[in-house]
Parts: C-alpha cells; structure tokens; sequence
C-alpha cells in the first residue's frame, strides 16, 4: 500500500475559502483557495488556487466512496517544475484542513529510479 503524503495544513477563510502553506521538497510557499465567482457548471473548479494575485490552480468539489461519504476538494497545481495533483480534506468542524498528495503511480515511481 502506497502511503499518501500530507503537504499542507490550512484553515477556513473569512472570504469563504481557505488559507494555508504547502511545503514539498521543492515548495513552501503560502497559497489561498478563493471561491470560484465565475463557476457556470457542476464541472468547473469552485475554487481558484491562488499564490498572492496570481491563480496557480484550481480546486472542484468531490465526495468520497467511503461509507459514509465524505466532502473532500480535488486540487490541482500548475507548477512547471513539480504539478501537484491532492485532495484537501477538511476536519469534522469544517474549520481545518490536510492538503494530501496523490500518490505517484507505481510506473511513474519505477520510471524515475531507472
């Protein structure tokens, strides 16, 4: 079993997002997820990833397979160097999240060692 990784802590925003810091091996950088105010359909993000001004990302609505289910946001990061795809999960109170990376695919992870 693949172990995920936690690269972020966060807490709610008084904008209705969320604020926090991501820290990998390469980044550590404080971000922000603003509500989405242009979201037209169920499929676009409704939030934006945001390193000061500037969107670095997005962030849409999902709902776990577990039983029961839980609300989690699909976050993705547009780093040139080092994308990140996670999964932002917020505590029981809604108040506090982890930001967890997916894990890598067992033939992306053999690809880099050879």
């Amino acid at each position: 079993m693949r172990r995920r990784r936690e690269i972020g802590h966060f807490k709610r925003s008084k904008q209705g997002g969320w604020e926090g810091e991501i820290q990998t091996l390469t980044i550590q950088r404080k971000v922000r997820l603003m509500p989405n105010d242009n979201r037209v359909a169920d499929s676009d993000p409704a939030f934006r990833v945001m390193l000061g001004w500037q969107a670095i990302g997005d962030a849409w609505e999902r709902q776990s397979r577990a039983d029961p289910p839980r609300d989690y946001l699909r976050v993705r990061i547009d780093d040139p160097l080092c994308p990140i795809s996670a999964a932002l999960f917020p505590d029981d109170e809604g108040m506090k999240a982890t930001l967890v990376m997916n894990p890598m695919p067992a033939h992306a992870a053999r690809q880099t060692v050879e």
